[in-house]
């Protein structure tokens, strides 16, 4: 299918009130979409379907589900574009904003000094008056800034409109194997990946690193963690860590519900330890994060592979697999648009060595991966 075509397939969709996501994962060079035939609002909280997910922050609500048997699929490709916004660096938040910011991570570690928290993440929103009301324009313009993120725009009229572009995996599941990561630590990219990481930094991804370790060790058959490396993603460098393995189970009977909850929220996203750090952020960040770090993406999809390469072996059919194939992300770098305003969220990790000003300018950086892109 044409990139024209596929644009005008969302767009008929759009105007007719019907949900939709479109995305493309990273690395890739080809955008699926998958159009939902009715307006009605699938939840899932057993993760047993097949579609694709928007989950929210706070696990106690519903998990919205666009399902594959009852949506359009269609698929093009796009490489991008070698043209790139620049950022006005100007173009900052309140005072007021500010100095709210502020006064709410000092109250993250004055929690964290008095042993109540070891790490909270802690978040706000900027609104910025849109400059376009052409959603594909400003999902181009995610495609071409950010190749190595899941890009989305997703779609409901009985939950919003959102886009993103992700750099963190959730979780990653191909039969009975699973990759997952922890992301952690920010700083500014100033061109090369040969940098200095303070002990803040460092010790903000361990925490991260060791929780995820420890939640899935207990409900997987192996584990095996990476050596962390100095990753890019759009205008900022993060310290990554791959973990993955292998579940007890094969293909059927994989618990992608226990996994789920036992991953999410990640220190990453929310602190540790997990539920004291999200009573803290719900009574002190004084606004809603809905679908702001939650996790998207599919689950359940099937994928259809020869385990004969030899193409013209006439008993090659006999050899195919179907495998379920699930790839899930925590979505940060996102925006929600209501009319011409886009909401923009960002945030970052607090822990006892973090200073105030400097942790604001982490969340001004943030913002640009979407400022960008307006």
């Amino acid at each position: 299918m044409t990139l024209s075509d596929f644009n005008n397939f969302l767009k008929t969709h759009y105007n007719n009130e019907l949900p939709f996501v479109a995305y493309r994962k990273p690395d890739s060079v080809k955008i699926n979409a998958l159009l939902q035939e009715k307006s009605y609002l699938h939840t899932t909280s057993s993760f047993n379907e097949s579609g694709f997910v928007f989950a929210p922050f706070d696990s106690s609500k519903q998990v919205v589900l666009i399902p594959y048997e009852s949506s359009k699929h269609i698929t093009t490709t796009y490489s991008g574009s070698e043209f790139k916004k620049k950022i006005n660096r100007q173009d900052e938040a309140s005072l007021t904003s500010k100095h709210e910011h502020l006064h709410l991570i000092e109250n993250g570690i004055q929690s964290i000094n008095n042993g109540q928290l070891v790490k909270v993440v802690l978040s706000r929103k900027e609104e910025v008056v849109l400059a376009t009301s052409n959603i594909l324009e400003i999902f181009k313009n995610l495609l071409d800034n950010y190749s190595n993120a899941l890009v989305y725009c997703f779609y409901h009229p009985k939950v919003g409109l959102w886009l993103g572009a992700t750099p963190e995996t959730l979780l990653q599941v191909e039969a009975n194997k699973f990759k997952t990561m922890a992301l952690a630590g920010t700083q500014e990219y100033n061109g090369t990946l040969d940098v200095q990481w303070n002990q803040k930094e460092k010790e903000e991804h361990d925490i991260v690193t060791n929780s995820i370790y420890r939640a899935l060790k207990k409900n997987v058959n192996s584990i095996t963690v990476s050596k962390t490396k100095t990753i890019k993603a759009g205008n900022l460098l993060h310290l990554q860590t791959q973990i993955s393995g292998t579940f007890f189970t094969k293909l059927e009977k994989i618990n992608l519900e226990l996994i789920l909850k036992s991953l999410h929220p990640t220190p990453a996203i929310c602190g540790f330890p997990k539920e004291a750090a999200k009573q803290f952020i719900q009574e002190n960040e004084n606004y809603n994060r809905e679908y702001y770090t939650g996790f998207l993406g599919e689950i359940n999809f099937l994928e259809t592979t020869n385990r004969n390469s030899n193409k013209r072996n006439v008993e090659n059919n006999a050899y195919t697999a179907v495998k379920k194939v699930s790839n899930i992300f925590v979505n940060l770098r996102c925006m929600q648009i209501i009319d011409q305003i886009a909401i923009i969220y960002v945030g970052g990790g607090i822990t006892k060595d973090s200073i105030p000003q400097a942790e604001w300018e982490e969340t001004v950086n943030k913002t640009f991966t979407i400022k960008n892109c307006l």
